[in-house]
């Protein structure tokens, strides 16, 4: 049984097809398009413009966000992306602030920080201390919460159990 993996990169093609499966279920008869790519090597604008969505997300021009795994939801007159930040590695407040400020710049629908090797010392600050609220973004009415879990190799899909908030 496989625990983790040798590179980060190995962990994108899976979560790039875990994402692809979520979102098409989410927004089955929904009359969208549903993307969804590995970009962990490219500019989030550059990908944006690439499908024609960047009129949407102005924020992230000139901004060098390179988010490990995009999803976009489109209609002809509108787009929802979604993020997925990979790691082979226990997880840090250094991950968790870099996800939240790419959220707070870019507000995407949902965003999830994954890691094949467990929640690290976010395990302390989510669950001991249970500061969630670290996890929020979005703005108005409606604040969102960014997902943080680990991420089951051999399954290849998100270790429920430790899914922080609870879903």
């Amino acid at each position: 049984m496989v625990n983790n993996v040798k590179k980060e990169i190995e962990l994108y093609d899976k979560m790039c097809s875990w994402l692809q499966v979520y979102l098409e279920d989410k927004y089955k008869r929904k009359n969208c398009k549903v993307v969804v790519v590995d970009c962990h090597s490219v500019n989030l604008d550059a990908v944006l413009e690439q499908y024609d969505i960047i009129k949407y997300y102005p924020q992230a021009v000139g901004l060098k966000i390179e988010i490990d795994v995009l999803g976009m939801v489109i209609w002809k007159d509108r787009a929802e992306i979604y993020f997925i930040e990979a790691k082979k590695t226990q997880l840090t407040l250094q991950n968790l602030g870099q996800l939240l400020i790419y959220c707070k710049l870019c507000n995407p629908e949902e965003a999830y920080l994954l890691s094949s090797a467990g929640l690290g010392s976010l395990n302390k600050v989510l669950n001991v201390l249970q500061r969630t609220d670290l996890l929020d973004f979005g703005s108005g009415k409606r604040i969102k919460k960014m997902k943080v879990a680990k991420w089951d190799v051999s399954r290849n899909t998100i270790d429920n159990h430790s899914m922080i908030p609870k879903m």
